[in-house]
């Protein structure tokens, strides 16, 4: 029994919110209705798959890591640097969930199949080269975001998803990653490259400016959205929703600076209710307009 929650432990459950954006293009492309049941039905199989494969990637990234986590003052608890889950084990449950999720992958969609080995390819580079390279280590974080609103996609069949969406999704994830990186620089003081090598490649003056940089055009790109997408209401109503995407962008850009917290942003999106409440206004106010206020024609 230890041994099993060990292993759920160490697949970090609270990290599988990221995998939601799977449900993007079901949103967005209005298809989270009765009338489209298979598809939801599909991007719920593909969101389980998703967060089954995350969690592997968090395994073998512990079982690398482990003498690093080890010298880490929150991540030396985890349950591969703490000795509760072996190493041995660990690459067991790893080989088993590769060879079982891989092929149900394909079996769901070719298209999500080879989204999702393309996911998996990138998240074991990224743990074994990508996470050391100063700049690659935050791009490759964007590219798995953008590799889960394409493997969302690949589960419908398409209509009227925007292509903005991608450039928001890689924008934000950018965001969250430079700001994540600023949080453990500032977390870690003097003897960051101890714990993470990558972080000696940072300042926090330069992430501050890439913070800037990023958060700026996440705005005007979620903007020109609001206007610009064809699948919109034609008042324009969707512009609507911006002050809760500024919020948002504001409140996680307070919590990093001042409150000195967002080194691991999924406890923040489950701890900071300011956020949360931002994020469920934005959402109620997304399904009022794409299911409510439907565009000319639709």
């Amino acid at each position: 029994m230890n041994t099993i929650y060990a292993i759920f432990k160490a697949m970090r459950p609270r990290q599988w919110t990221k995998n939601l954006v799977l449900f993007a293009a079901l949103v967005f492309d209005r298809q989270l209705t009765l009338s489209h049941l298979p598809e939801i039905l599909h991007t719920i199989a593909g969101f389980i798959i998703f967060c089954l494969l995350s969690g592997l990637v968090y395994i073998l990234n512990d079982v690398a890591d482990a003498d690093a986590d080890r010298n880490h003052p929150e991540k030396r608890y985890r349950p591969i640097a703490s000795g509760q889950l072996s190493i041995r084990f660990a690459w067991l449950f790893s080989l088993i969930l590769i060879i079982t999720l891989i092929p149900l992958s394909f079996l769901l969609s070719i298209g999500f199949g080879y989204v999702a080995t393309a996911y998996l390819i990138l998240n074991l580079v990224y743990s074994k080269w990508i996470k050391h390279i100063p700049l690659l280590d935050v791009l490759s974080i964007a590219l798995g975001f953008v590799l889960r609103v394409a493997a969302g996609v690949m589960l419908i069949q398409v209509t009227r998803f925007s292509p903005w969406l991608y450039v928001v999704t890689t924008l934000g994830s950018l965001y969250i990653g430079f700001g994540k990186r600023r949080a453990e620089l500032a977390l870690l003081a003097e003897g960051a490259n101890a714990h993470r090598k990558v972080l000696d490649g940072y300042t926090i003056p330069l992430l501050d400016q890439f913070i800037t940089i990023v958060s700026g055009t996440t705005i005007i790109a979620y903007s020109l959205y609001t206007f610009s997408a064809p699948n919109l209401p034609d008042n324009h109503i969707m512009m609507l929703t911006i002050p809760f995407v500024l919020y948002g962008i504001f409140r996680y850009l307070y919590l990093i600076q001042v409150k000195h917290s967002g080194g691991a942003p999924e406890e923040v999106l489950l701890s900071d209710r300011p956020l949360q409440i931002s994020i469920i206004i934005w959402g109620i106010s997304i399904l009022l307009i794409f299911y409510i206020f439907p565009p000319a024609g639709f």
